[in-house]
């Protein structure tokens, strides 16, 4: 069975002749029956909706990827999954039981968002998360209590690997370049099974059949390097097939560099390329005329791969672009979609300010997806996005040609005669004269939607292509269908605001915002953006509000147990423009009322051992020593950081040492005593007594 290529096709023509012009090699087709996909009108585009509830993707499919021309939607695992306060994204990939009861909706929802996509002619891939159970005891989204890792109402020890298949004393992967660690241990501490018995082949395949059943269309296999390709085969070979008939389309999650490679998992389907992102990534902030040579850069054989631009992992931790990179990500995103190489995907999710961040909720059960409130970047919809779906749909399998770099910020290239397009990742306007290998006439622009038209003469067109835009063409007649006058990232409407609170907290204590318009939680403490500790003392977050809105926010602390404390200061008055917003606060400091203190201290310590400054004040921790500020020793022996205190106010400090283990010493001495007047810049010169 053929589980290499996404089974979808293109929009038909008039003509036969045409009709296999535009033909993907090696699709299958599925007839068009009650609740399954009608990709006659599709192409091979797969909109990665990353954590959206059931009904949202319902939606989204009737409305946008369905007109749109998606082939298909990629969605988050269906499954129970451990349910812990926080409600982590990533409690997801900690299964609990293999029920389709989730956080993302119940079986009922979960069916009825199939047969809405399949009457959109979009297909549905699921995310399979197969190579482990949770590694954290608890309760689960339908209701599931376990109190030991490795006894899941599924499964039981003997189906897990123990100290006889790994190494480790601790049984998790130490070594990376070890295959048998990396494929018999336990990845971060998740139970991992043993995928090589014929009974755990055969549990996890009826967890997969039972999502066919409900006309699921494929899978996107998560940790597939943690599993043995013949493992993985061999569970594709109980599989039933899709409802339509064909066999189901596998692609899978294997990250490159130490072993096993990409290349050991062509055999049981394709492979997402990593790489592909990082070379766009490269690009796109350095000079995109090296994307000429994209194809030999290492990235994987389009036969056997699925590219992207960004997931959930990597716009965390940096390997790739992500929304915040703004029109560069949207950019990158328009030449994945322009040049012919392997499935592409396009990746929507929801805004976040730290890595660990839960998706929108209601007790950790996500939430409908809202485009427009500034919580999710909804890329899928943009205009230009939305265009270059169309846009890819129509030039098919024709060649890459007619490559053309005009500057380092600027390319251009066409599709053998059947689209042309341009891309401008420079900061100002640029315009050049093309050879596109289009015939004469007059072309709407689908990076606009068609609200700009380019006329070609000669096979040549001169273009004006917008800082960080692009230009693209293919059909005089073509009618934007769905995101028209939409900027992407939601409504379009929204700009960046910037929150630096100078807050100190006691160990498991974290500081959020929160405020009166959605963006910020409507003032709904639940729904309050948790700030980043990565600056500590100063807590920092960005999030996307609507331009030219006056609101007004607050800070509030929740310790572990869930507990709010609100700051005691009036509310917070701002106000946006079109431009990015930057809010400099301090923890109970009304800010008219706010200066600032440099602390200066000269102290030697041992190895381990920091310096920290406490004070009478709120700002300086109360004399609560687990609430001193540390300073910087960046010019040791000399420790400062410049703190945010009330304007003219006697205060009192002192300097503390704290080691590794947490002991404190006091310096001798009198407390110092310092007055602050009306201005700013105050700084004090100390010597540790």
């Amino acid at each position: 069975m053929n589980r290499h290529r996404p089974p979808g096709v293109l929009r038909r023509t008039a003509t036969a002749a045409a009709a296999g012009a535009l033909a993907l090699a090696g699709v299958i087709a599925l007839p068009a029956t009650s609740a399954q996909a009608d990709t006659t009108a599709k192409g091979d585009v797969i909109a990665n909706l990353w954590e959206w509830n059931w009904d949202s993707i319902a939606s989204e499919c009737t409305n946008v990827l369905g007109p749109a021309g998606y082939g298909a939607v990629q969605v988050a695992p269906p499954e129970e999954s451990l349910k812990q306060s926080s409600y982590y994204w990533w409690d997801a990939y900690q299964p609990y039981s293999y029920s389709l009861n989730s956080r993302f909706g119940s079986q009922a929802k979960f069916s009825a968002m199939i047969t809405a996509c399949h009457k959109a002619g979009v297909k549905v891939y699921t995310d399979a998360v197969i190579n482990h159970t949770a590694a954290q005891t608890g309760t689960g989204y339908d209701g599931t209590t376990i109190t030991d890792k490795y006894s899941t109402p599924d499964w039981s020890r003997t189906d897990y690997h123990d100290s006889s298949e790994c190494p480790t004393p601790d049984l998790t992967i130490q070594d990376y370049s070890n295959l048998t660690q990396v494929q018999n241990c336990e990845l971060l501490g998740l139970p991992d099974l043993k995928t090589g018995s014929d009974t755990v082949r055969a549990g996890i395949a009826n967890y997969l059949n039972s999502q066919l059943a409900l006309g699921v269309d494929g899978f996107r296999v998560d940790a597939a390097k943690h599993i043995p390709e013949t493992d993985i085969a061999a569970i594709e070979s109980k599989l039933t097939n899709t409802t339509s008939g064909s066999a189901p389309y596998v692609f899978q999650e294997v990250y490159p560099g130490t072993t096993p490679q990409p290349s050991d998992y062509y055999a049981s389907g394709d492979v997402l390329d990593f790489t592909y992102a990082s070379r766009l990534k490269m690009a796109f902030q350095g000079n995109i005329s090296d994307l000429s040579s994209i194809e030999s850069s290492g990235i994987l054989p389009a036969a056997n791969s699925v590219s992207f631009v960004t997931n959930h992992d990597t716009e965390r931790n940096g390997l790739h672009l992500s929304y915040k990179d703004g029109d560069t990500y949207k950019l990158a995103n328009l030449f994945q979609l322009a040049y012919k190489w392997s499935t592409p995907t396009v990746y929507a999710s929801w805004e976040w300010t730290q890595s660990d961040q839960a998706p929108p909720n209601s007790s950790g059960f996500v939430t409908d997806t809202d485009c427009a409130g500034g919580a999710w970047y909804c890329l899928d919809r943009d205009t230009a996005v939305v265009g270059m779906v169309a846009w890819h749909n129509a030039t098919a399998t024709a060649a890459v040609s007619d490559w053309q770099t005009m500057s380092s910020d600027v390319i251009g290239f066409g599709r053998s005669g059947t689209g042309f397009f341009a891309l401008n990742n420079g900061t100002s306007a640029a315009t050049y004269t093309f050879a596109t290998g289009m015939a004469d006439g007059t072309y709407k622009n689908v990076i606009d939607g068609g609200a700009s038209t380019v006329t070609v003469s000669g096979g040549s067109a001169s273009l004006t292509i917008p800082a960080k835009g692009a230009v693209a063409f293919y059909n005089s007649s073509y009618t934007c269908t769905v995101g028209c006058g939409d900027a992407g990232g939601g409504s379009g409407d929204t700009v960046s605001a910037t929150f630096d609170e100078y807050a100190s907290t006691t160990s498991g204590t974290n500081v959020y915002v929160v405020g009166s318009i959605a963006a910020l939680g409507g003032w709904d403490t639940s729904k309050a953006i948790r700030l980043s500790s990565s600056g500590y003392p100063v807590w920092s977050g960005e999030v996307s509000v609507p331009v030219n809105t006056s609101f007004t926010y607050k800070y509030v602390k929740k310790d572990s147990s869930g507990n709010v404390t609100w700051e005691s200061n009036a509310n917070r008055p701002a106000s946006t423009t079109t431009s990015t917003l930057s809010l400099d606060n301090s923890w109970n400091v009304a800010d008219a009322d706010a200066t600032d203190v440099t602390f200066n201290e000269h102290a030697t310590t041992d190895w381990g051992t920091n310096v920290y400054v406490v004070g009478s004040i709120p700002s300086l921790g109360s004399w609560n020593t687990s609430d001193a500020i540390p300073l910087s020793s960046a010019s040791y022996p000399n420790w400062s950081r410049l703190v945010i205190v009330p304007k003219s106010t006697t205060f009192a400090y002192k300097f503390l040492k704290k080691d590794s283990s947490g002991n404190v010493t006091w310096e001798s001495g009198s407390n110092r005593s310092y007055t602050t007047g009306s201005s700013s810049g105050y700084t004090t010169s100390d010597t540790w007594k």
